[in-house]
């Protein structure tokens, strides 16, 4: 063979011949130019996201001041806390609750609006409240909840609702007698009159203690009504505020400017037992007809001085929670219908189709085909909803009142209130901050899981 047969080219200088190509080059030019473009929101990430966490968990293992370490000592001490422990519940309550009706609702609305004619316009009135504020939406839901009928809306709607069906008395719950003798107070709460009066007799009653704002403003003067003369078989007269507002009146007797208190139940008494039962009119009338004769008592009932119905205490220390749930769902069912809505419009027709050729009805088809396909939108939904509900601070806070916000409280409130509401601990705040961050760790890396599954 030639000498000159095999010729290895010389290597460089430096050991390895050199392999760097224009392509490798242009690679990781490509790198360094996507990592500068990186490197802000990763600098922001980590100034805002991670060091916080590291900051906390390691805040946790200090003291009030954070002079002192005390180690696991406020985690323990974070479980011996009577109302971290009811902040915890809550949170169970609102994880349990909370994303399932939203998801349910979500799926039924997405439904009936496919079989509606506006269903573009329904679904953008849904979508809403998702353009309003948790701030602006916990003060529109704080009034809405007053117990003051005349501010919040819904109990002036169950307040009416219950006088139209009800058909009770107006009360007086501060009026009582301006002579206690002559109508003395019974066992019961009711005042009877301490003498009879047969047929034919007027019998004014005269109440005090009732304040100008609880007059009914339908009522008038009582001076026409008491001086009509009773007729033959029938009793009557009139319960009127024997107050003169300014000073002068005579006690006992219906002055001119002394109004009638409407709506009051009037009862004749005979022998112990209620004979005749009459309503006062807007004057403080009333009148009994067709009595036999005889004597009778004139009894005004007790219901007359109970507290009229005030509806419900919605934000009262047992219906805290779900109200604020409701406003929750107020907030985001549009938000869950139109997403599930959209999983909904991209199912397959014909399989709907087939079904329906095949007999089965819209029931059949909802429960065995729409909702099996629906599977991973109604999934993603629900635990979207779930780091979501575990996170609410904002609709807490502000929608339930001063003495019921350690019924109400959560996680998220009970760290605020522990380190900067009046605690003024963030050594435990901070151990509560890291007890919410495992439990939103968990549903974060499942729907994580789910998107990437859905995208291979």
């Amino acid at each position: 063979m030639p000498a000159n047969a095999l010729k290895v080219p010389p290597a460089k200088a430096g050991g390895t011949p050199s392999r760097a190509t224009p392509r490798s080059r242009a690679a990781r030019r490509r790198k360094i130019i996507a990592l500068a473009f990186l490197l802000p929101a990763l600098l922001l990430l980590g100034s805002l996201v991670a060091y916080p966490i590291v900051f906390s968990i390691g805040r946790s293992f200090f003291d009030a001041s954070g002079d002192r370490f005390v180690g696991g000592d406020n985690y323990s001490e974070m479980f011996q806390d009577e109302a971290t422990l009811k902040a915890i519940r809550n949170s169970a309550i609102w994880v349990i609750v909370a994303p399932a009706l939203l998801t349910g609702l979500g799926l039924i609305l997405a439904v009936l609006t496919e079989k509606i004619r506006w269903a573009t316009a329904f679904k953008v009135l849904m979508f809403m409240p998702m353009a309003i504020s948790f701030l602006a939406a916990g003060i529109i839901f704080r009034v809405a909840y007053e117990q003051d009928p005349e501010r919040g809306v819904l109990n002036a709607v169950a307040v009416s609702v219950h006088d139209t069906f009800s058909g009770e008395s107006a009360g007086y719950p501060t009026a009582h007698p301006r002579d206690p003798r002559a109508l003395p107070r019974q066992k019961d709460g009711s005042y009877r009159t301490s003498t009879t009066a047969s047929p034919g007799r007027t019998v004014n009653l005269g109440l005090v203690g009732v304040p100008p704002k609880d007059v009914p403003k339908d009522a008038t003067p009582a001076r026409q009504a008491a001086s009509v003369q009773a007729g033959h078989g029938e009793l009557r007269g009139v319960v009127y505020i024997d107050f003169t507002l300014g000073g002068g009146g005579k006690p006992g007797r219906v002055d001119p400017t002394e109004h009638g208190l409407p709506k009051l139940t009037v009862e004749a008494v005979r022998d112990g037992k209620v004979v005749a039962t009459a309503t006062t009119g807007n004057d403080g009338g009333y009148r009994f007809s067709d009595l036999p004769s005889g004597d009778y008592a004139l009894q005004l009932p007790q219901k007359d001085f109970a507290e009229a119905y005030q509806g419900i205490a919605w934000l009262g220390p047992s219906l805290v929670t779900p109200a604020i749930i409701g406003a929750y769902l107020w907030i985001w069912t549009g938000f869950s219908m139109v997403l599930i809505g959209a999983g909904l419009a991209s199912l397959p027709r014909d399989t709907l189709e087939a079904a329906r050729m095949d007999g089965a009805n819209e029931w059949q088809i909802f429960r065995k085909i729409t909702v099996p396909l629906l599977s991973p939108v109604l999934g993603v939904v629900f635990v979207t909803t779930v780091i979501n509900v575990m996170k609410v601070f904002d609709l807490v806070y502000i929608i339930a009142p001063g003495p019921v916000q350690q019924d109400a409280s959560v996680l998220a409130t009970r760290m605020w209130l522990v380190s900067f509401g009046g605690g003024n601990n963030q050594g435990l705040g901070s151990a509560l901050g890291v007890l919410l961050l495992l439990l939103v760790v968990p549903a974060m890396a499942l729907n994580i899981r789910r998107f990437r599954r859905s995208q291979s």
